[in-house]
């Protein structure tokens, strides 16, 4: 998704685009994730500007064409609810929500008596959440597939990356593949959790790791959740380093009627063994929070691998030792929401254009600074 975003906004600045994956379209990360755009989840600071900024270029996306691209990819302007189970985790949300306030982030405070004017079917209860009307959703996959071929690029599939050309004042002048070498002036590195093996290609510490996590998919239902619903305990997951499993109730329904469940969280490598405990921790933590769902049947589960940094702020931008080398990853489970404003900043910059965000704080050179330690 952030490479097919990178070539969206780059063959839109008139420049010529070869998109190279060793899979097919949306094989990796992001064929395995829900196609969140969220806002409601990220502090202020950096990642919340680059999200504000997504969410108005996704918006101008799914416009295009009267709206027929937006429809190709299932943009939902559907809302998000977050919601707590105590009074304590009310408050924590309360202020959260405050903080987020002055960003722009719009958050309406609902009382527990009031959340089934939402969600009719949630569980009774809960002390009360808060409701942000600018979270949305695409499907993901499809979304990677449109943007690709709205971009007009030239696709080369099945083709690993195994290193990068350089010229002899030691710029980047293209890439060799499996099945040969391509010629380019500049090379984006949007390979998700594999960015790191290509920046060790020409010496740069990079440290994107994968951190793995479980969504289960429903049989399709009637339309029995109409937003994204998810507990307070998500928001602290995503902040959190730890290594460990971490789970937390994820509910949204889908124009096609299954309800997805996630999200878990653990780095274990690129380990896709079933865990039994994170799929039985899901199911429970989205039975609590909708009751109903305890006798509806799992049809399948997918896994897929966030590309983490230890910082949770992704690396945009140029190589710190190589010109014309830049990179565009590790947005851990945001790549979705946070794509098209990386692929407008990687082409400002580019094209020496001042970017609409700040890209001081996204800068890949911070992983080779003195005092940077990678976990």
């Amino acid at each position: 998704m952030i490479g097919a975003a990178c070539a969206y906004y780059a063959a839109r600045a008139g420049l010529s685009v070869t998109v190279v994956d060793s899979g097919p379209v949306a094989g990796g990360t992001s064929g395995g994730g829900e196609g969140n755009l969220l806002v409601s989840d990220k502090e202020p600071g950096p990642e919340l500007e680059l999200a504000l900024r997504s969410q108005e270029l996704w918006r101008t996306l799914a416009a295009e064409d009267d709206g027929a691209l937006g429809a190709a990819f299932e943009y939902e302007a559907k809302g998000g609810l977050v919601v707590a189970f105590t009074a304590a985790d009310f408050e924590a949300l309360e202020g959260f929500a405050a903080t987020q306030s002055a960003s722009g982030v719009v958050a309406e405070q609902v009382a527990g008596e009031r959340l089934t004017e939402f969600e009719p079917f949630i569980a009774p209860g809960l002390a009360g959440g808060f409701w942000y009307p600018q979270d949305a959703q695409v499907m993901p996959a499809l979304a990677t597939a449109r943007l690709l071929r709205a971009s007009g690029a030239r696709l080369l599939l099945g083709r690993a990356v195994t290193g990068l050309l350089l010229s002899g004042t030691g710029a980047v002048r293209g890439v060799r593949t499996s099945s040969g070498e391509i010629s380019a002036r500049y090379v984006v590195n949007a390979a998700g959790f594999g960015a790191s093996a290509v920046a060790a290609f020409v010496g740069s510490a990079l440290p994107v790791q994968p951190r793995r996590g479980f969504v289960l998919v429903t049989e399709p239902l009637p339309a029995m959740v109409r937003h994204k619903v998810y507990s307070a305990a998500y928001v602290a997951d995503v902040s959190s380093s730890d290594a460990a499993l971490q789970s937390s109730a994820v509910v949204e329904g889908t124009p096609s009627g299954p309800v997805l469940i996630g999200a878990s969280r653990e780095r274990v490598g690129l380990d896709r063994t079933p865990s039994y405990d994170a799929l039985g921790r899901l199911a429970a933590q989205a039975a609590e929070l909708f009751p109903f769902l305890a006798d509806v049947k799992v049809q399948r589960y997918y896994a897929g691998f966030r590309p983490y940094l230890p910082d949770h702020l992704p690396a945009i931008g140029p190589d710190a030792s190589v010109s014309g080398l830049f990179h565009a990853c590790g947005h851990e489970g945001a790549g979705i929401g946070l794509a098209p404003a990386t692929g407008e900043m990687i082409v400002a910059l580019l094209t020496g254009e001042d970017p609409i965000v700040s890209p001081e704080p996204f800068r890949p050179s911070r992983f080779a600074e003195p005092g940077e330690v990678a976990e």
